[in-house]
């Protein structure tokens, strides 16, 4: 009998253990954090539009001159000088910089869902565009995540685990013009952040050897219907595949 207790408090003390270790905490802004989030990966697909005009920015290393009032980011204000970078997103409108690897304020996770929605993604399933300034010389991605830091987890992240990053070129000369999207952002409501919970970026980049660096979020668009919008849309659409049915017929019989 005490045999088979002491297997199953081994086995317990095991999975624990296990659990833990496939956890693997992470260090980031001097706190801990347990990494449960998904995997981004980086690409470089370029995200269409000119950043600071119609995007918001998350963390960026400049004034955004179009940013939405209520949309707050970090403005690390990189002129060049600064090769290593580590920032967190803040919520302070116009900009604002809480300093170098220390966390921020955060965003509230309804309002970040309210501005997707808006944007036409009722989730939060979106990619992070990246706007690499720098002098032909490739910086080094790090890292990136979003962090919720109400439960201190990771809901999503690129290379925290395994650190080395990948290279980033510019691709497209200018500041404001993207050069790279990181995606897989697919956090789940009721799961990932409940009621209340903040959420908050982090990036991390080496390197860094010219202008100012970007992130901002590239919603991910629904498709809508195809003519109009709820029953005089769907009238709409039927009406027009029965005239292009009856041309069909037309044409057969002549």
């Amino acid at each position: 009998m005490r045999n088979h207790i002491l297997a199953a408090a081994i086995g317990a003390a095991c999975a624990i253990l296990g659990a833990a270790s496939s956890r693997a905490d992470v260090i980031l802004g001097g706190q801990t954090w347990a990494n449960t989030g998904t995997a981004l990966s980086l690409s470089a697909v370029v995200p269409g539009g000119n950043q600071p005009r119609n995007i918001q920015c998350v963390i960026c290393g400049d004034n955004q001159p179009q940013q939405a009032g209520d949309f707050g980011y970090t403005n690390f204000k990189n002129t060049g000088s600064a090769d290593n970078l580590i920032y967190f997103s803040t919520n302070v409108s116009g900009g604002g910089n809480a300093g170098f690897d220390t966390v921020g304020t955060p965003y509230d996770g309804s309002f970040l869902r309210a501005y997707l929605a808006a944007n036409g993604d009722p989730n939060l399933q979106f990619s992070i565009g990246i706007d690499v300034n720098d002098t032909g010389q490739a910086q080094t991605l790090e890292a990136f995540a979003l962090l919720n830091l109400t439960q201190h987890t990771v809901l999503a992240q690129y290379s925290l685990l395994q650190p080395g990053g990948a290279p980033i070129l510019s691709q497209n000369n200018g500041t404001g013009f993207p050069d790279y999207t990181l995606s897989g952002f697919d956090i789940n409501i009721g799961t990932d952040i409940q009621l209340g919970d903040q959420l908050i970026f982090y990036a991390r980049i080496s390197g860094a050897n010219d202008g100012p660096d970007s992130f901002f979020i590239v919603p991910q668009a629904v498709p809508g219907p195809v003519v109009g919008a709820g029953l005089p849309g769907l009238m709409a659409a039927c009406l027009g595949l029965w005239g292009l049915a009856r041309r069909r017929r037309a044409s057969l019989s002549v």
